[in-house]
């Protein structure tokens, strides 16, 4: 069976290391689903997730000229979110110019509350001798 990038195959989970695990396609071939495409969620222990023999659809996301073949299973249970993301309007990206007026005004307002509680604290503008 030709396994083209893209496709969503079913497959058997062979073995689970830190990184990722391995998992037996149709026809023999076995490919990786690394850590980082288990879960929408951060997964700290893959174990949680994966188990051997486990029978799981997966994504084929990229194959090699050596034949490395790299797995999604995250990709497989989340399409909506992949299709919508083309519609969605851009948000708002502010300029650097407004990122730096921005923080001049909240700069300068806290160095004006510093200053007035500093003065307070001295017993007003200046001390009388």
């Amino acid at each position: 069976m030709s396994l083209e990038q893209g496709s969503i195959v079913e497959g058997v989970v062979t073995g689970i290391t830190n990184f990722g695990a391995f998992v037996e396609l149709p026809g023999g071939q076995t490919g990786l689903v690394h850590i980082s495409e288990v879960a929408e969620v951060y997964v700290k222990d893959i174990n949680e997730f994966l188990k051997v023999q486990d029978k799981v659809k997966v994504k084929i996301i990229s194959v090699d000229p050596k034949g490395k073949i790299g797995l999604s299973i995250k990709q497989v249970n989340a399409p909506a979110n992949t299709a919508n993301r083309g519609n969605r309007k851009p948000r708002f990206q502010p300029s650097f110019e407004d990122k730096l007026a921005k923080f001049m005004k909240e700069s300068d307002e806290r160095l004006s509350d510093l200053k007035r509680q500093t003065d307070s604290k001295r017993g007003g503008r200046g001390s009388k001798f």
